[in-house]
C-alpha cells in the first residue's frame, strides 16, 4: 500500500552521499565488487526503504500530512482512501482502513477481534518492515467469530496465555497491522465503524492485567520522507536491518552489504572513495533499479494484456528472491497473499500497446456470467499511470466493484462494460464510467477472497477464468 510512485527516479547520487561509513580506506573492495554489491543492495534494501518510510510517515512524523497515530495506537478509517492520500501507491480504495504500528521488543500484543456478520468481509493483514506477510487474521483465514491473537517479535520466547487462538510470528521488531473493513455503500460506513470499534490491540501485560515490563531503549528513528528515502536510502537501510534479525538465507546478502559498509558498524568515508569506485556504484545502483522496474513489469503472465501473478507472501513464499520482493513492493507495497486477494494489473491493450486515455477511449466488459469470481468482492480500481496514485476526478469516483452493481447498466447480451475515459460518457452511461487520468493509467483488478471453485483465477498457474482485454473505442 509511499509516495514512492517510480522509486526507479531515486537520485543516483544517493548512493554517494548516503552509504554508511564501513572499513579502513585500504580495506576499500575492488571496483567491480562495489558495482555488483551496491546492485544488489539496492534489490534487498527497497521494500525495506518503502516500509520503514510509510510507517515513519504515518506513525512517527507527526507534522505528514499522513500522520495517523502514535505507534502502538489502533487508529480507524471512517472512509476510503482518495486522491489525497499519497504516502502508500496503489491503495485499495474498496474498504476503510484501521492502522497500528507495533514495537515488539518488549513484549507481545494481543489483538482481538469481534464477532462479525457473515456476510461482511473483514481481513487483518499482518506485514513486518521486510514486508513479509507472516499471519491473518479474518473472514477467510480464521472466520468471522470473535478472537484474541498474540503478535510476537523475532526474540520472544514467552508462555502463550490460555484462550488465545494463535500465535503471529513477526520478523522484525517492529510490524503492520492492516486492517481492511468491508463497506458496502455510502450509508454503510456507521455499521463499519461498529465493526471497528470492536477491534482491540494492546500489550500482553494490559491483556493479562499485570504490570508491564521495562521499556525498551529509546530510539532516535531517522527521518525518512519521500525525498529522504532517495538521499538517505542505504542509512535507512541499515537501520531496518538493526531491528530485522537476518533469516537463513539473508546471511550471505548481509556480508556482501558488509563490503561496503551498510549494516558493518565500522568506519569507512565513502564519498572519499577513488572516482573510479563512486562511479561503479552508481552504475551498481543504476542496474538495480532497471532490474526492479523490469521485473515489476513482468510479475506473473501476461493474459489479455493483464499481468497475473502473486508477488506477496511470507519469508517461505520468497525463499531469498529479493528481485521478486522488490518489484512487488514497487509494484504496491503492502499487497496480499493470493489466497486472501489477487491482484491482476495491467497497463496495456492485448496487443501489448500502452494504455493512455489522454488520447483514447476505452471499454472493458465482462461477458454474461463471467463477473471476477471472487467470494467477498471484487473491484476495478484506476490509478494515474506515473505516479500510481488515486486521481482527482470530478465525480469522486476510484473504483468500480461489485457492491455498485445495482446501479449499474447491462448490455442487452447481460454483459457488463465499464468505459474508461477521461471525460464523461454522458449521463445514460455515466453510471460504468470509471473516471480515468490525462495521461497513461495504470489499473488493478482486485478479488478479494477469490474463489476457489470453478471457474477460478486460482491456482495462478492454471487460471479458468482469465480477466477479459480493455478495448480502445477511439
Amino acid at each position: 500500500m509511499n509516495r514512492f510512485p517510480h522509486f526507479f527516479a531515486a537520485s543516483l547520487a544517493a548512493f554517494t552521499a548516503a552509504v554508511h561509513p564501513c572499513a579502513a580506506q585500504a580495506e576499500a573492495p575492488a571496483v567491480g565488487e562495489v558495482k555488483a554489491v551496491a546492485e544488489e543492495a539496492y534489490v534487498y534494501g527497497l521494500p525495506l526503504v518503502m516500509a520503514y518510510t510509510a510507517s515513519y510517515e504515518f506513525w512517527l512524523d507527526k507534522s505528514s500530512p499522513q500522520y495517523k497515530s502514535p505507534m502502538g495506537e489502533l487508529v480507524h478509517s471512517r472512509r476510503v482512501f482518495t486522491h489525497e492520500d499519497t504516502a502508500v501507491i496503489v491503495p485499495n480504495s474498496d474498504t476503510p482502513y484501521s492502522f497500528v504500528c507495533l514495537d515488539l521488543r518488549t513484549e507481545p500484543y494481543v489483538v482481538s477481534v469481534p464477532a462479525v456478520e457473515k456476510e461482511r468481509y473483514y481481513s487483518i493483514q499482518f506485514v513486518d518492515w521486510n514486508t513479509f506477510n507472516y499471519g491473518y487474521i479474518g473472514s477467510r483465514a480464521t472466520g468471522n467469530d470473535s478472537g484474541d491473537y498474540l503478535v510476537a517479535g523475532p526474540d520472544w520466547q514467552g508462555e502463550i496465555p490460555a484462550g488465545i487462538k494463535s500465535v503471529l510470528r513477526s520478523s522484525s521488531q517492529f510490524t503492520l497491522a492492516i486492517f481492511r473493513t468491508q463497506l458496502f455503500g455510502p450509508d454503510d460506513m456507521p455499521s463499519v465503524a461498529k465493526v471497528q470499534d470492536g477491534y482491540q490491540v494492546e500489550p500482553l501485560s494490559a491483556f493479562l492485567k499485570k504490570p508491564a515490563p521495562p521499556a525498551a531503549p529509546v530510539i532516535d528513528f531517522p527521518k525518512s520522507n519521500a525525498q529522504l528515502a532517495k538521499t538517505n536510502f542505504f542509512e535507512l537501510l541499515e537501520f531496518v536491518m538493526q531491528v530485522s534479525p537476518p533469516g537463513t538465507e539473508e546471511k550471505d546478502i548481509r556480508a556482501k552489504l558488509a563490503r561496503i559498509g551498510i549494516g558493518s558498524g565500522r568506519k569507512y568515508d565513502f564519498k572519499n572513495l577513488p572516482p573510479t569506485h563512486q562511479a561503479a556504484a552508481l552504475e551498481g545502483v543504476k542496474a538495480g533499479m532497471a532490474k526492479v522496474r523490469e521485473r515489476a513489469d513482468t510479475i506473473g503472465t501476461r493474459v489479455n494484456g493483464w499481468s497475473v501473478g502473486s508477488a506477496f507472501g511470507n519469508r517461505d513464499f520468497y525463499k531469498g528472491d529479493w528481485l521478486l520482493r522488490a518489484a512487488a513492493a514497487q509494484a504496491g507495497i503492502f499487497g496480499n497473499n493470493a489466497d486472501e486477494a489477487v491482484y491482476p494489473m495491467t497497463r496495456w491493450l492485448p496487443d501489448g500497446s500502452l494504455i493512455d486515455t489522454a488520447k483514447h477511449h476505452y471499454t472493458l466488459t465482462f461477458p454474461a456470467g463471467q463477473l471476477p469470481p471472487a467470494q467477498a468482492f471484487w473491484s476495478v480500481t484506476m490509478y494515474d499511470g506515473k505516479s500510481q496514485l488515486l486521481i482527482r476526478n470530478p465525480i469522486n469516483r476510484y473504483l468500480i466493484n461489485s457492491p455498485m452493481l445495482p446501479g449499474m447498466k447491462k448490455n442487452p447480451d447481460g454483459s457488463l462494460t465499464i468505459h474508461l475515459q477521461k471525460d464523461s460518457p454522458g449521463a445514460d452511461k455515466e453510471a460504468n464510467w470509471l473516471p480515468s487520468p490525462d495521461g497513461p493509467v495504470y489499473m488493478v483488478l482486485r478479488l478479494y477472497w477469490p474463489r476457489t471453485a470453478a471457474p477460478s483465477i486460482l491456482p495462478l498457474g492454471e487460471r479458468a477464468w482469465k480477466p477479459p482485454g480493455i478495448v480502445k473505442t477511439s
